[in-house]
């Protein structure tokens, strides 16, 4: 009888209680529940490891053509640290690809990248941190000239590219991320002292002595920019098995002709067949006053003209894939 009594009690207090009180309450636990979902804590790991390999072999093919082996590969890997109001992010992107062709023993390269990006940031206002980034890009191999493949006009960290800066990074959602800084220190290193003597990549070059034409001083091996940094990247997966990943650099140098910005784009589009059979395109559009590139422009196989230049890069590779 006692339970009873106290079972009709205990409900007869739940009816009092006004309908709109507890709304409020439920409203309040569903914005807790949410905002604890949002500011979870922890690491988001993944990335995509690829590998492609085409070959063609030519025996009395009357069509003509050249038997050739190319193989490439890449690996986009993201690292991402949400701690209290502090996030940590990290990318690597390294590719790698060589050709042979025809009776020609040598390999060639086809693409060559290493690009690592580290930045951190603390929370500022709504969406923005307040955030410091590193970059660094180089490659594995020197490259040349070719048809003639004595003359080297890249090489390992010959150019190597150093980016500090401090400034407000957006993060409206997980895929995008808008990094602004007024305060940027661009390095650039030419370990290579041939290239370096030459003024490659935009170091000072060597001077030499006009009359017998032995030099005077090396060429430098670094440049030392300050300006302003631009970065946009986002990263979705825009259908099913199709996975869009695309980054833009922007730079300004506030001391030399800043209105030459520096622009480097990148595009990674990657298709899964299945678990381990893909497909991916990747495009570069690169842009930097300061290299100077040679051209034939009356067609008789010799430079006549050094520049800057808009240069693009596209890969499409079909092969083995695999995305965690």
């Amino acid at each position: 009888m006692k339970q009873l009594t106290r079972f009709i009690i205990g409900l007869a207090c739940l009816v009092s209680i006004p309908t709109d009180t507890l709304a409020q309450n439920i409203e309040k636990e569903k914005e807790l529940t949410s905002h604890e979902k949002d500011t979870i804590d922890g690491w988001d790991k993944g990335g995509i490891i690829g590998t492609n390999m085409t070959q063609t072999s030519l025996t009395n093919w009357s069509a003509g053509g050249q038997s050739s082996v190319a193989i490439s590969g890449l690996v986009n890997l993201h690292a991402n640290e949400t701690q209290g109001g502090g996030l940590w992010e990290n990318h690597l992107a390294i590719a790698y690809g060589v050709l042979r062709q025809g009776t020609v023993k040598a390999w060639r390269k086809t693409d060559d990248k290493i690009d690592f990006t580290s930045k951190y940031g603390k929370k500022a206002f709504k969406k923005w941190y307040y955030a410091a980034l590193m970059n660094f890009k180089t490659q594995f191999a020197p490259g040349f000239n070719f048809p003639n493949d004595s003359t080297i006009i890249s090489d390992i960290m010959s150019p190597g590219y150093l980016i500090v800066a401090l400034g407000l990074d957006n993060k409206p959602k997980k895929e995008f991320g808008l990094f602004v800084a007024p305060i940027t220190v661009k390095l650039t290193m030419v370990t290579n002292q041939d290239l370096a003597d030459a003024g490659a990549f935009g170091v000072e070059e060597a001077v030499y002595d006009v009359s017998t034409g032995s030099k005077l001083s090396d060429g430098k091996t670094s440049r030392t920019e300050l300006g302003g940094y631009i970065r946009i990247f986002y990263s979705k997966d825009v259908m099913e098995n199709v996975t869009l990943q695309t980054k833009l650099d922007l730079f300004s140098n506030y001391t030399d002709n800043p209105e030459n910005i520096d622009v480097s784009w990148e595009v990674l589009v990657n298709m899964k067949v299945n678990k381990f059979i893909s497909a991916s395109v990747t495009t570069h559009l690169l842009y930097d006053h300061d290299i100077a590139i040679g051209v034939d422009s009356d067609g008789d196989n010799e430079v006549d003209s050094f520049g800057p230049r808009t240069q693009f890069k596209e890969v499409i590779a079909v092969g083995l894939s695999y995305k965690f």
